[in-house]
């Protein structure tokens, strides 16, 4: 294990990747964009109830932090584009790893939703 520093937080590598892609909507936002929903009208639509607020932060963050790439183009009326980077994409493969695990333990039973210390369910 990684030593620790501040109760450990800023050493452990899993910690900070959960940070990344935690809240309600980013896992759902990182499938839209895989699926190649890359413009911020039809990502709000594709997801039903978000925000332009919480999606143009999300969004934001995600770039902030080299998953994503905003391009704009000089057009009228303006076009933006999102896109995931290199790095964005190995994030993929650990959200599949997520649902794997979750078909395969929550459906079975193994750990309910809402059952983990500090963890309550908020749905969606």
């Amino acid at each position: 294990m990684a030593p620790s520093t501040a109760g450990g937080q800023e050493a452990c590598p899993a910690l900070r990747t959960a940070e990344l892609i935690q809240g309600k909507w980013t896992l759902l936002l990182l499938r839209d964009l895989a699926r190649g929903i890359n413009r911020f009208s039809t990502l709000q639509r594709s997801l039903a109830g978000i925000s332009p607020k919480t999606l143009a932060e999300r969004l934001r963050s995600l770039q902030e932090a080299g998953i994503l790439t905003r391009t704009s183009y000089p057009e009228v009326p303006p076009r933006v584009e999102y896109a995931l980077t290199a790095r964005g994409q190995e994030l993929l493969l650990l959200i599949e790893h997520m649902g794997e695990y979750g078909a395969k333990r929550l459906a079975a039973g193994d750990v309910a939703p809402g059952s983990m210390p500090g963890h309550t369910h908020r749905g969606g």
